[in-house]
């Protein structure tokens, strides 16, 4: 049923001229979303009164994902609705709804409370039919989904990905296993689907922790990342690629900001751009090493629950990576947590040092181009102001780099 009304899509996103996506401004315009979504319900029940943009993914001139999130009327009674565009360079616009999503073919049957059962049953542990509850932790369109599995007192994450990657996934999770951090145990998985079940580990989320000021002592972390990097190198996989990851945000922030911003991603560029082109992995690393990644034992041991980036790498850019998360959140996080999040982030920042006798100006480095990495979460979860977030975050990665 159309909307007789105008229809309104928060926040906000006008992206400049893409020559490789001509269909990219559709993705943004509010009637067009109402229409893909409709032509998803089948044209049957009502319309939303809005959408809001959950989340962008865009490479330019290749591939723009968007996903929205449905908001009704207040009387109309009807759950939120999760759904995606993704326009690629010469092919259709793509239209799909949470959770038949092509890329991750043992999504539908792992969200569906009742085909997760006969999942979990086939490939964690037996068990006669029974409910099954699912909750939807993070979903990121056509790249992976975390779900949680309850079924009485058995409870499981069950990591949803493309086939291909399964396996990295599972090296990376022996080698975490084998450090001092505790590791969720694998309990089962599909290959053929794409999925993994691991152990619920009771343990506090440490972002929470640091807000609250009731954070782990830096050096059971150190220790932890201590025991991952004395790992060998050798037959643990591809090594970690930052300078594709570097060149991915470079190429969006040129393309976002243009003329606007190019006094400032000089002057950044030219640090980085030399130190990132001779970087090299030298030990075992996480590679994407962040509070929110870490749980806190009861027992005051850490516990690592997302790792698929482990494998060759750089220590030093594991503790950039971790103080450039809490810096970016001292400045752009809850006013109230401000603080919480600079303090320790100068308590581990100081303990690192300290512990390996780094140099300052190489820390700078790598928590410099961490954190320019990080600023493309200005535009992948879009506010009204992402655009001088954007701006305000490359002038922190300047004052970071001096």
């Amino acid at each position: 049923m159309a909307s007789l009304t105008a229809v309104s899509l928060q926040p906000k996103v006008e992206l400049p001229a893409d020559r490789g996506l001509s269909d990219l401004p559709l993705l943004f315009d509010p009637e067009w979303v109402s229409a893909a979504y409709d032509s998803l319900a089948g044209g049957e029940g009502p319309s939303p009164a809005g959408f809001r943009v959950r989340q962008i993914s865009h490479t330019p001139g290749r591939v723009a994902v968007v996903s929205y999130i449905t908001q009704w009327d207040s009387e109309a009674y009807l759950p939120a609705q999760h759904f995606v565009a993704r326009a690629e360079r010469a092919k259709p616009v793509e239209v799909f709804q949470f959770p038949n999503d092509r890329h991750l073919p043992g999504l539908p049957r792992a969200a569906d409370p009742e085909t997760a059962v006969e999942l979990v049953a086939s490939h964690v542990m037996a068990m006669r039919p029974r409910a099954l509850g699912v909750e939807v932790i993070r979903y990121r369109p056509s790249n992976r989904a975390v779900l949680f599995h309850r079924a009485g007192r058995a409870r499981f994450y069950a990591r949803v990905m493309r086939p291909p990657a399964l396996a990295a996934f599972l090296r990376s999770w022996e080698v975490v296993a084998q450090s001092d951090f505790v590791a969720p145990r694998v309990a089962g998985h599909w290959d053929d689907g794409g999925v993994v079940w691991m152990s619920e580990i009771p343990g506090k989320n440490l972002r929470r922790l640091i807000r609250k000021r009731r954070h782990s002592d830096p050096a059971v972390l150190l220790g932890g990342l201590e025991s991952l990097w004395a790992r060998p190198l050798s037959g643990q996989g591809q090594p970690f690629n930052l300078l594709g990851a570097y060149r991915r945000a470079k190429r969006s922030f040129t393309y976002l900001e243009a003329d606007s911003a190019s006094e400032a991603m000089a002057r950044i560029t030219r640090v980085l751009d030399p130190f990132v082109e001779g970087w090299r992995p030298s030990t075992v690393a996480h590679n994407d090493f962040y509070d929110d990644q870490l749980l806190v034992l009861p027992d005051g041991r850490a516990a690592l629950v997302d790792f698929e980036e482990a494998g060759p790498g750089d220590p030093m850019l594991d503790v950039g990576n971790f103080i450039a998360h809490l810096r970016w959140r001292s400045r752009f996080g809850r006013h109230k947590d401000a603080d919480a999040n600079a303090s320790y982030r100068d308590e581990f920042r100081s303990a690192a040092v300290d512990r390996f006798g780094w140099t300052e100006r190489d820390l700078d480095l790598r928590e410099g181009v961490c954190l320019f990495r990080t600023c493309t979460n200005a535009i992948r979860n879009p506010k009204d102001d992402w655009r001088a977030k954007l701006r305000a975050g490359l002038a922190l990665v300047e004052e970071t780099l001096g």
